[in-house]
């Protein structure tokens, strides 16, 4: 089945309430994660908010990767969207990782082929 790209949402809960607040951490996070994917990266643009929360981009050649963080709830969305050869995949479970996440639901949706259709999410607890 061939995409013009690989968009993997991911919701993430029981995160670390302070890595979720620390904009340097999730900065160096989502760059080290598009790296490990295979990606190039071109730009990052981080900010963090009064009093909590932090929300970022990292635009790499072959699209993006997005978080916005709730550290007063625990929770981050993410956003892994991936084209060509890339798996999405490897860069949104190291953010998960990273962020300490107790459990996460995963969507991945395959981009440029018509109307989209979402089979099912994939839900994991870590321990």
């Amino acid at each position: 089945m061939d995409t013009m790209g690989r968009h993997v949402i991911s919701e993430l809960w029981g995160c670390n309430v302070e890595k979720l607040n620390n904009m340097n951490f999730i900065e160096q996070v989502f760059v080290d994660a598009a790296l490990k994917s295979g990606a190039e990266v071109r730009e990052v643009a981080f900010h963090k908010f009064a009093p909590h929360g932090v929300s970022g981009v990292v635009i790499i050649s072959e699209s993006h990767l997005t978080i916005h963080s709730f550290p007063e709830h625990g929770y981050a969305s993410i956003d892994v969207y991936t084209c060509g050869d890339l798996d999405p995949n490897i860069a949104a479970n190291y953010i998960a990782e990273q962020l300490s996440a107790t459990s996460s639901e995963v969507i991945e949706v395959p981009r440029g082929m018509g109307p989209v259709e979402i089979q099912n999410s994939k839900v994991q607890a870590y321990n």
